[in-house]
């Protein structure tokens, strides 16, 4: 029952690969709008805040289709990325990587920042004292403090863009080989006649992967709890 077909090998595959790339690329922005909203006071920050944490709170239908206004081939940006660049997103796999990586983006932010939050100020006040720029300061004291925050953050993106359906197949459809996960490709089982075994075990080893990933970010947290109290 649970020898993949080379066709369920492959879902599996481009799942892994999309919600790795969606995880990676996501990183760097998420740090940087998590520190932002954890040592920063400015204008419009709720409105920063609620605009990150709005892919939680849409239907991820809407959140694909917005991502095929903006970024398709007819889209200001789409168009001008692959006119100019050749980068092309919609209905390639690199189109899914996006919107897994903007569906899971808020989970990261929220642990990143959370971590940062917690972590002590008067260390980085200390460091900058020291003479460390604001660069040196976040590298070398900030970022190893919220180092367990940062890993559990990108754990439950990745398992968040394992597992994203709506915002994929709305933005780059189903496409078997390109843009057809596991989640899609278990939808495509369900909707054929004799389906239900195939879709049975790509159900098993969604659940095994999101569940070792949760496992996973919530020792992280301890660890980051952990290190706070240990502080």
């Amino acid at each position: 029952m649970f020898s993949l077909t080379p066709e369920e090998w492959t879902a599996v595959e481009l799942s892994l690969r999309i919600a790795s790339w969606a995880t990676v690329c996501a990183l760097p922005f998420g740090l940087a709008i998590a520190w932002l909203l954890a040592r920063k006071e400015f204008w419009g920050k709720a409105i920063l805040d609620g605009i990150v944490h709005l892919p939680l709170v849409l239907p991820p239908v809407v959140t694909g289709y917005m991502l095929l206004v903006v970024m398709g081939r007819r889209g200001p940006v789409g168009a001008f990325l692959a006119e100019h660049f050749g980068i092309v997103f919609s209905f390639r796999w690199t189109g899914a990587a996006l919107a897994c990586a903007v569906m899971g983006f808020p989970l990261l932010v929220r642990a990143i920042r959370l971590s940062i939050e917690a972590s002590d100020v008067k260390l980085e006040r200390a460091a900058a004292t020291l003479g460390a720029n604001p660069l040196a300061v976040f590298f070398t004291v900030t970022l190893p403090l919220a180092l367990p925050g940062i890993l559990a953050g990108m754990v439950l993106c990745f398992a968040k863009a394992l597992g994203e359906f709506g915002a994929t197949i709305t933005f780059v459809s189903n496409i078997p080989g390109e843009t057809q996960t596991i989640s899609a490709a278990i939808y495509t089982y369900t909707q054929a006649p004799g389906g239900d075994e195939a879709a049975m075990r790509l159900t098993v080893i969604a659940i095994v992967i999101a569940l070792v990933a949760l496992v996973a970010s919530e020792w992280f947290a301890r660890r980051a709890g952990a290190r706070i109290q240990g502080a």
